[in-house]
């Protein structure tokens, strides 16, 4: 069995996990990008330079490589892309390709920030307060219902680009006049948690929940960060991710509160600290693996090595002119 990864981009070490395991079985995994400077492109046992997601014929671009290098499965590591192939998933599925994607409404749910802090109150999860409309904004800020410094983020972004913290009025009036499509919350400094989760696409089970506690992120990926076994996180992350019927990898971020853990955003895809949980013995891969064979994994929730920590660093690929993709 073969899979495409999808704007492969800096993932070479999910390109290196997939290639240990299809390998076994004889399978193959390439990878996708709009631009031929991704590194994780030279590390898949093939690669290909593909028009940006958002073009119009992007979907039929990849349904042709798939046809010709007989990839069984796709997954994207991009927030935006994860829309695109859960809108085209009856599309792919008839063309013998396999959407490594959540539903449609789910995924709209993940993406539109505003929209999840809707779903988590009305659902009785606790929410970080989040505010669209800058006129409410100010009457709160007029009567101290809230206080600054406030926390600014694109109700649809990802990779942490374009995130603001305003300490007064003017600073929030100007980013509202430059963006007016801003998330406005109130401003959380507590202690930052990563949580890794597999829900089984059969069973619709969780069968893995792996929660980091970060000690660094860099360009909105968890850069140094340990294991630890929280229950009361793991219990929160499997009621919010069952209560949204995702499946597949998903990423979630939460804060730590007095008052308890707080889910602040949701990825349903693999994350970028997923490479600690795979090397904790969160195996993902495998789960998914067993998935496309079409069989349902049995959970193993909290059966992961507690207290391994991962420094990322920086490493490089290095071509000659003649070996760039074209």
């Amino acid at each position: 069995m073969n899979i495409l990864l999808l704007s492969a981009g800096r993932r070479n070490l999910v390109v290196r996990y997939f290639k240990e395991y299809f390998s076994k079985r004889g399978g193959k995994i390439f990878a996708a990008d709009c631009s031929s400077t991704a590194p994780a492109l030279y590390h898949a046992d093939g690669s290909f330079v593909v028009p940006p997601y958002g073009s119009a014929d992007y979907i039929g671009a990849i349904i042709n490589i798939c046809k010709k290098n007989k990839v069984k499965a796709i997954l994207s590591v991009v927030d935006p892309e994860l829309s695109l192939l859960a809108e085209n998933a009856d599309r792919l599925k008839a063309e013998g390709i396999f959407p490594i994607v959540s539903g449609k409404e789910a995924v709209e749910i993940c993406f539109d920030k505003y929209l999840l802090h809707q779903f988590l109150v009305e659902n009785g999860f606790r929410s970080i307060p989040s505010f669209i409309s800058l006129e409410e904004v100010e009457e709160k800020l007029s009567v101290g219902d809230l206080q600054f410094p406030l926390f600014l983020k694109p109700r649809k972004g990802s990779a942490s680009i374009g995130l603001a913290k305003v300490e007064n009025l003017e600073q929030l009036r100007m980013a509202f006049s430059k963006e007016p499509g801003m998330l406005v919350q109130t401003f959380v400094a507590n202690q930052e948690w990563g949580v890794d989760v597999y829900a089984d696409f059969h069973s619709g089970e969780v069968i893995h929940i792996f929660p980091k506690k970060k000690i660094l992120m860099r360009s909105g990926e968890t850069d140094k960060a340990i294991g630890v076994k929280n229950m009361q996180l793991i219990e929160l992350c499997r009621e919010v991710v069952s209560k949204l019927g995702l499946v597949g990898p998903i990423d979630l971020d939460c804060f730590e509160t007095k008052d308890g853990f707080v889910v602040s955003e949701i990825n349903p895809r693999f994350g970028g600290g997923y490479p600690l949980a795979h090397q904790s013995g969160a195996n993902f891969i495998e789960a998914l693996l067993m998935n496309l064979d079409g069989k349902a994994n049995v959970p193993v929730v909290g059966s992961f090595k507690e207290g391994v920590q991962m420094f990322k660093y920086v490493d490089a690929v290095f071509i000659d002119g003649d070996g760039l993709l074209r």
